[in-house]
């Protein structure tokens, strides 16, 4: 067993282990935040969300529920709304022997997602790691941050927290660490078969290795090309859309382009981002959003498994435990 916060600094720790910018450049950034907050007027400091000294994720937080509570059970979904805060208390109806201890969202939820915006910065330096000058990625995306921040500001952000307290079931989000898994699974694998995947139907193939993929292909939600086609020169391979909040900046597509990707890996795309991506010769393999969502808290909660703690899937989620599948190879 785990406890809520033992959870919570374990989603911390793996989100930061499998950030594309690197463990030591997490620690500088949480360095510069803290010595801001040493600077802050004690009527600013009231103000401020102490949680982002320690935790570089804005929309990963727990919302309620006591820290010290030990965890059996967890329902876990891509989207947690009212509905599955209902569901988990009528399962707990039924089976109060054995009750849902602690619901965990993917997206982001209450001051998580009031906060969404700020992960997004984390995007700037993956642009820059893939050869766009970073001072042009930072004005591109600070545009696209402002956005997204108004964007989701009149959001009903607290319901579906609301309604977990009145039940008084424990609830949590868990984003940008689980994105970052993902992110960082899709980058080592391309890294390793870089010499092999030559068109984007070599992409396409690798893509479907993965369980996650394969499972969402056979719900007709696997991967797509939604620009190019499996024919196309895939050239470098970018992973730019999968981690750090929501869809960057469109206009970063003709930075890309010039930087020498040649195929960038989506979760989703709007129309308006794929027909930049075209007018720039981009190939754009979106892979799937549940699927992707799925991988990475797969990669993530197969440490809560071997901890004994049961997964129960909801909304989305399709749950495929790497534990247990390599416990039948041995």
């Amino acid at each position: 067993m785990m406890t809520i916060k033992q959870i919570y600094s374990l989603a911390i720790s793996e989100g930061i282990k499998n950030d594309l910018r690197g463990v030591k450049r997490v620690k500088e950034i949480l360095k510069r935040i803290n010595d801001k907050y040493d600077k802050l007027s004690e009527e600013q400091k009231a103000d401020f969300d102490e949680e982002r000294l320690i935790n570089p994720y804005s929309d990963t937080r727990v919302f309620h529920g006591d820290l010290a509570k030990k965890i059996k059970k967890a329902m876990v979904g891509v989207d947690i709304d009212t509905g599955e805060v209902m569901l988990a208390n009528e399962l707990n109806r039924q089976h109060p022997d054995n009750p849902v201890d602690l619901i965990i969202g993917h997206h982001p939820l209450s001051g998580g997602l009031a906060g969404l915006h700020e992960v997004m910065e984390l995007q700037t330096e993956i642009y820059a790691n893939y050869g766009v000058p970073i001072n042009i990625a930072d004005k591109l995306m600070r545009k696209r941050i402002g956005e997204i921040e108004r964007a989701v500001s009149g959001s009903n952000h607290g319901q579906s927290v609301d309604a977990a307290r009145i039940l008084d079931i424990p609830i949590m989000s868990i984003h940008t660490p689980a994105d970052n898994h993902v992110a960082s699974h899709l980058a080592k694998e391309i890294k390793k078969r870089e010499k092999d995947l030559m068109y984007v139907e070599d992409v396409m193939k690798f893509l479907k290795t993965i369980p996650e993929y394969q499972e969402a292909a056979k719900q007709k939600a696997g991967p797509m090309i939604f620009c190019g086609s499996s024919d196309s020169f895939a050239g470098k391979i970018a992973v730019t859309e999968i981690t750090g909040g929501t869809d960057g900046a469109k206009e970063l597509y003709e930075r890309l382009a010039h930087a020498g990707v040649g195929t960038v890996l989506s979760m989703h795309l709007k129309e308006e981002w794929k027909e930049e991506a075209q007018k720039h010769h981009l190939n754009v393999i979106m892979v799937g959003h549940m699927s992707s969502d799925s991988l990475g808290l797969n990669l993530l909660l197969d440490n809560l498994e071997k901890k004994g703690i049961e997964i129960v899937p909801c909304s989305g989620f399709t749950r495929i435990s790497r534990v247990k599948r390599n416990a039948r190879k041995k």
